[in-house]
């Protein structure tokens, strides 16, 4: 999506800051209406609203959640514009929304993107500064 890029370690939930789940990326995204894609090529295994994970043809997962306890908020204001099962390509929109409302809700729209059951070692090059969607965000070594 569209946003800065910035490191995992500032996002406000010790879950992600602190690489409980997989060590990634995290973007700050555009206070504005947008589309959250595939960060990798795959199947969409599990799709929520709010969160999905995409597995990729080597068996690595990659977890994309949209924004901090926005769980709570039972799918008002996402729209989804794929399925669970779907295979997708790198890039495909997923989930639309506005990062503008989930601020005004009193939540962080900050997104974590997490590698899910990773070594920290296998993250490289992180991205920093201004993305696009599609935009790669680290390389999983």
């Amino acid at each position: 999506m569209a946003g800065a890029a910035i490191s995992l370690s500032a996002v406000p939930d010790p879950v992600f800051s602190q690489a409980m789940v997989g060590p990634g990326a995290a973007v700050d995204p555009a206070r504005e209406p947008g589309v959250a894609v595939a960060p990798i090529s795959g199947r969409i295994v599990k799709l929520h609203p709010h969160a999905y994970v995409i597995v990729g043809p080597d068996g690595r997962g990659v977890l994309v959640h949209l924004g901090i306890d926005t769980v709570q908020l039972k799918g008002v204001g996402f729209d989804l514009l794929a399925a669970e099962g779907d295979l997708v390509p790198a890039g495909q929109p997923v989930v639309s929304w506005n990062p503008a409302d989930v601020e005004a809700g009193g939540r962080s729209p900050i997104c974590p993107v997490v590698a899910l059951d990773a070594p920290a070692s296998s993250v490289l090059r992180v991205a920093a500064g201004p993305v696009h969607a599609g935009d790669e965000l680290f390389q999983w070594g």
